[in-house]
């Protein structure tokens, strides 16, 4: 992907990204959407847990990510999504068929960690 001038960040700006740990308490099948998609529960610590959704079924089963550590940003305004509302955005790469890989760090970290 190539990026030009307009599009580059300042550090200011990435800096307005709040990317923290959590580990995963909870994850289901989140069965009121039309794309499939789990439901979890996330523990960022001091920070609290915060509810999501996520489009991981392609590699992920619902038991395995229970006690996962995983990348998410926590400042994002709040998001409806069927019947829930979102609180996080769990951070992953896309592969090729649009598989999601988490992101998730590369030993055990204490939950709320900033990642910058």
């Amino acid at each position: 992907m190539n990026t030009s001038e307009s599009t580059n960040l300042t550090w200011n700006e990435f800096l307005k990204v709040e990317m923290r740990v959590g580990t995963i308490l909870e994850a289901h099948i989140f069965e009121e959407v039309k794309n499939p998609a789990y439901k979890m529960i996330v523990d960022f610590g001091e920070f609290g847990k915060r509810k999501t959704s996520a489009q991981i079924t392609a590699l992920y089963k619902p038991q395995e990510l229970i006690g996962k550590q995983v990348v998410a940003v926590v400042n994002f305004p709040p998001k409806q999504i069927a019947n829930i509302m979102s609180e996080c955005l769990i951070l992953g790469g896309v592969g090729k068929n649009k598989e999601v890989i988490l992101l998730i760090p590369e030993r055990t970290v204490e939950n709320g960690m900033r990642i910058g």
